[in-house]
């Protein structure tokens, strides 16, 4: 392919994204978008928040490269290189832009087919992020120092943990908002796979439910299917400590600008923690 132009991606993540107008060799013209994984190209506000542990340039490489084939819907990658991606640029529009309920439905089924397609199988896991005991026990603490109101109800914190780790792993996206998820006609395509791992489905589930109200929250649960209403509360704790622990000196970025302190107690209350 010949690299006819490039421009900054409006709509960047952290990293740093440039649309590019390609030639491909039968002639036809491919609009893709590159994106430079490197510490160095995050973002001037997402450098100094996000935590040194969670960054891995190569983590999202080997989430598009065990994506590939499975007929997920999910955005082609043409090339990767050792810090980069080059890959669709899906023609949609994020699925928070989207007002009818159920097309957030069929985002929770096709979130269901993901998490089902990996239940069974060895995935590769070099580079994917574990969600798992080691891990969940880190945002606690993290949220705490910011947060002194919740160290009350960070004392029961292991039975939330204990929820998690019970629950089956698979391969999860980690970050499964709505600000994540294109949506292209029928084609439900989620992007941005920065945090993939292996870990409970709750989380994509908790992530994906997130500021709605009760009937809505019900009828998404309903749309994904079997899941444990404990393991759904212990996973909107977990995000809202997550979210609360990232940095000191950070705040969410629009779409993510909710009160995390009260979903965090909201969770809790419902789990009679």
């Amino acid at each position: 392919m010949i690299e006819l132009g490039r421009r900054p991606y409006p709509f960047r993540t952290s990293h740093r994204i440039d649309e590019l107008e390609l030639a491909q060799a039968d002639g036809t013209i491919l609009t893709a978008l590159l994106k430079d994984l490197r510490w160095s190209e995050l973002g001037p506000a997402a450098q100094p928040a996000k935590p040194t542990f969670l960054h891995d340039p190569r983590r999202e490489i080997s989430a598009y490269r065990i994506l590939a084939g499975t007929g997920l819907g999910t955005p082609t990658c043409y090339d990767a290189g050792d810090h980069w991606l080059l890959l669709e640029k899906v023609d949609g529009v994020e699925l928070w832009q989207v007002g009818e309920l159920e097309t957030w439905i069929e985002a929770a089924r096709w979130l269901a087919r993901f998490h089902r397609s990996f239940e069974s199988e060895a995935i590769p896991a070099e580079h994917l992020i574990q969600y798992d005991l080691a891990f969940f026990k880190v945002w606690p603490e993290r949220a705490a120092r910011s947060h002194p109101a919740l160290t009350n109800l960070l004392r029961q914190y292991d039975r939330v943990v204990d929820l998690l780790c019970q629950q089956p792993p698979t391969m999860i996206h980690g970050e499964f908002y709505a600000s994540n998820v294109m949506v292209a006609g029928a084609r439900i395509a989620p992007v941005d796979w920065e945090m993939a791992g292996i870990g409970p489905a709750a989380l994509d589930l908790a992530a994906l439910i997130s500021g709605w109200g009760p009937d809505e929250t019900t009828a998404l649960l309903a749309g994904y299917g079997e899941m444990s209403l404990q393991a759904i509360e212990a996973a909107r704790l977990h995000l809202a400590l997550q979210w609360l622990g990232w940095s000191a000196e950070w705040s969410p970025p629009p779409e993510h600008a909710r009160d995390w302190l009260a979903e965090a107690m909201g969770a809790a209350a419902r789990l009679g923690i």
